[in-house]
């Protein structure tokens, strides 16, 4: 159930994508760059699992909304997420030449398309989220703006991704230590963790959840968070590229921080087990409404790419 419920919102997340892109494409009489334009649709577009977007919407449709507006919220998130992702890959950070199965931005254009690519992308997301047709209401907007801005900031993933660069030993006097289990949770938590509990915070503010709701959804989408990651790390030391779309073996060859470093494989994945199981605890108190959420959890546990 959960595998078809993933497929039904990638497939509405990607029309939902592709229409933002024709929209910006066509506004008006200002010049969008039709080359920009069509990298931008390079990178969004055709690819990818759209588990952010999915925690907006179905956070929302938990709480009783089911309209629009999480279907646009969700593929704002998207586009920060796909914007991090083309940055992520360029020489000067962890130099990835595929991704999603395909050449990475700055190889299938160049270094100065990509860091183009996701300026352009991280800034339409607020212009997405902003808008009426997400949220009629003034606070919601504002709150979704906060939301991404913080989620994606130096206190979210672009911290958690400098914090990542200096456990590597990038810089004099790192900052972090890929040998101390505390700062490679904080890594972890900011870098990847910050856009998916940004996810579940954006259904929140759309389904207006009670304080307590919130509470619960924290600690869930810490969880998740924290899943995820630890299973991408043990997919770069156990898959290969053809499976996951990717370069495999880079985390262990850069001196990455990870679970799969600090505790070997046995210990990521009893890691992995713990962050599941409570995950699926936070969420108990939301009864049958959460199966969605909490089939997520074993759907991560267990994925191959």
């Amino acid at each position: 159930m959960l595998l078809a419920q993933l497929s039904d919102v990638a497939m509405r997340v990607e029309k939902q994508l592709g229409q933002i892109l024709d929209s910006v494409a066509s506004a008006g009489e200002v010049v969008r760059p039709p080359l920009l334009m069509e990298a931008m649709r390079y990178t969004v577009l055709g690819g990818g699992k759209r588990i952010r977007p999915f925690l907006v919407i179905e956070t929302a449709r938990m709480l009783g909304l089911e309209t629009d507006g999480p279907l646009r919220a969700g593929a704002a998130l998207e586009l920060i997420h796909c914007y991090s992702l083309v940055h992520d890959d360029l020489p000067a950070m962890d130099n990835d030449d595929m991704r999603r199965g395909k050449p990475t931005v700055h190889k299938a254009y160049d270094d100065a398309m990509a860091v183009l690519v996701g300026d352009a992308l991280l800034t339409l997301a607020f212009d997405v989220v902003s808008d009426r047709r997400t949220s009629p209401r003034p606070t919601a907007q504002a709150a979704l703006v906060r939301i991404l801005a913080r989620g994606a900031g130096i206190g979210g993933m672009v911290g958690g991704q400098m914090l990542d660069l200096a456990a590597e030993g990038r810089y004099p006097g790192k900052v972090a230590s890929a040998d101390d289990e505390e700062a490679v949770a904080l890594i972890q938590s900011m870098k990847t963790g910050a856009l998916i509990i940004a996810g579940c915070q954006i259904g929140a503010v759309l389904g207006r959840a009670t304080s307590r709701q919130q509470r619960a959804l924290a600690l869930y989408s810490a969880a998740l968070g924290l899943a995820f990651q630890i299973k991408d790390d043990l997919l770069d030391v156990e898959s290969d590229a053809a499976t996951i779309g990717k370069a495999a073996g880079k985390d262990a060859a850069a001196g990455k921080a990870t679970f799969v470093s600090l505790r070997g494989a046995a210990g990521a994945r009893q890691r992995l087990a713990e962050a599941t199981a409570s995950g699926k605890a936070a969420i108990g108190t939301f009864g049958e409404r959460s199966t969605m959420l909490a089939a997520l959890l074993d759907f991560n546990e267990t994925r191959r790419s």
